[in-house]
Order: C-alpha cells, then structure tokens, then sequence
C-alpha cells in the first residue's frame, strides 16, 4: 500500500508543475493578444482604403491589368497558406490547413495548377511529410509579424502574378488564414487577392452607405496599377498575419487554459486516491495491531492456565 500512495505523491507533483506551465503559457498568450489585435486595429483602415483606391482606378478606365482583370481561361493558381511555427494551440494550424486543401481540391476540379506557399513550421511540415510540392516557404515569425515580413513573403507572389503564365505565373491569387473575430472565435477563411473582384468591394461600399471618389490618373491608369500592384499585395498579407497572429494567441490561450482546468481537476482526483491510499494503510495498520494486541493476550492467557 505504500508503494501505491508513492506513486500517487509523484504523479501529483509532475501534473503540478505541468499545470504551472501551462498556467504561465496561458498568461503569455492573453497577455500577446491586446498587442496583436491592436496591431489588426491599425492596419485594417490602410488596407480597406488602398483596396478602394485601387477599385477606383479599375472601375474608372479601361486598363487591363493583373490587379484587376483576370485571364479568359485561367489555368494556374497561387496559394497563400499561414500557419504557426509552435504548437499547443488547439487545432488552429489544422483548421487553416484543411481550409486550403478544399480550397486547393476546387482550384483543381475548375481544371488549374495550384502552387503552395506556405507560411508556419507547421503547415511547412505537413506537406513536407506528405511528399507534396511547396513553392516557397517561410518560418520564424508568426507570432509576431512585421512589415518586412510581410514585404519578404508578398515579393514571390508579386513576381509570380506579374509574369506570363507560361513562364512560370500564375492568374489568381488566393490566401487562406484565421480571421480573429473575438478571443473565442476565429474563423480559418480563403480569399482571392487577385484579380482584385470589384463587384464585391463595389457591394461592401454600397453597404456602408459610401460612394467612390472620382481620380484623375497621371501619367495613366496602367501606371497607377503599377505602383499599386506591390502595395496592395503587401498590405493584404501584413494585415492577413496580424490576424492570424492575433488567433494564434487565442487559441493558445484558449487551449493552455483547458490544459490548465483539466490539470486542476487530475490533481483533485489523484489527491482524493492518494488520501483513500493512506487511509487504506492507516485502517491496516491498526487492523495489524489489534490483531497483534488480541493474539498477545490470548498466548498470556494460556499461560496463566
């Protein structure tokens, strides 16, 4: 019996300090989001109006361009994944991932070629072991990202949506990541960056009440593209990393916290065995010494006899 109430004794102590960890992670994590989400806060307003100056431009002139026009017969698509570089965050990586294998399965039965990049350890490592191709890829910063990292992971897309397809482009432009809509909600979303689809920005503006302002272009509206090409690219893909950041943080809260409540309550259940243990072992003991106590006065009383 003593040997059983040890065994509960260690087991209590390594949960306990399991649970210190996880209570420490979760305090980590909580205390990351208010940074995150500020950060959400202030590029959202950059992103919303460099998208209506763009949707101004295109609706305004005939230009063709990439920003704006897509191809006839669409063949090759990029797809932009972000993921995390650490776990013990629920199924925050997982949800993103499946997200873009559906989007990548539709992508594919339209009849288009689907390049990945992949941003996160742990999206780099699912398709590394699945054996499946990865453009390009990137790690080290996801939980929290830069400008520059956003400028270093949108400089390839760029590159690739400019050049003619049968040069290695592609037509679309697609990323998937997790929208954080509140700290017990984010939601793992696709969206086509490119062709940028002005019926749907046209839609959101009608339903905010909002009407576009009117541009002169100089020297052209091709131009205008031009330059706005990188910038909105870049600043898609920094605000779509915030947002993941900010769920990353989330979900680990969310998760270290779990793990911390299911830790408590181990530890009340092994105390509660460790305690009926000893009990055990006290009743035995006392059992062996009535038992010892009663043998002791029989044998006297033979004697005496």
């Amino acid at each position: 019996m003593g040997a059983q109430l040890r065994v509960y004794k260690r087991r209590i102590r390594s949960v306990t300090a399991t649970k210190k960890i996880t209570k420490a992670m979760e305090m980590i994590a909580a205390s990351r989001i208010v940074k995150a989400q500020r950060q959400v806060a202030a590029s959202t307003p950059y992103a919303t109006e460099l998208t209506r100056a763009v949707t101004a431009v295109a609706t305004g002139s005939n230009t063709k361009h990439p920003l704006t026009t897509g191809a006839e017969t669409p063949v090759r698509a990029a797809v932009l994944l972000l993921t995390s570089d650490r776990g013990l965050a629920g199924g925050y990586s997982s949800n993103a991932i499946k997200a873009a294998d559906r989007l990548t399965e539709r992508l594919r039965s339209e009849g288009k070629e689907v390049d990945h990049y992949i941003v996160g350890r742990k999206g780099v490592a699912y398709f590394s072991f699945r054996e499946r191709k990865v453009t390009d890829s990137w790690t080290g910063f996801t939980d929290s990202p830069s400008y520059a990292d956003a400028k270093a992971v949108a400089a390839p897309l760029i590159e690739a949506i400019s050049q003619e397809t049968a040069e290695g482009g592609v037509d679309e432009l697609h990323i998937v990541f997790t929208e954080f809509v509140s700290m017990m909600t984010q939601n793992a979303v696709d969206d086509r960056m490119l062709p940028l689809s002005l019926e749907k920005v046209q839609e959101e503006t009608a339903g905010k009440g909002e009407l576009l302002p009117l541009f002169d272009f100089e020297p052209s509206a091709e131009d205008v593209l031009d330059a706005l090409l990188p910038r909105y690219v870049e600043s898609r893909v920094y605000n779509a990393l915030l947002q993941a950041a900010a769920s990353e943080h989330a979900a680990r809260r969310r998760a270290m916290k779990s793990a911390t409540d299911n830790a408590g309550e181990l530890i009340t259940n092994l105390t509660r065995l460790a305690n009926a243990a000893r009990q055990a072992e006290i009743t035995q003991e006392i059992s062996e010494i009535v038992g010892g106590s009663a043998a002791l006065a029989d044998a006297n009383a033979g004697s005496d006899k």
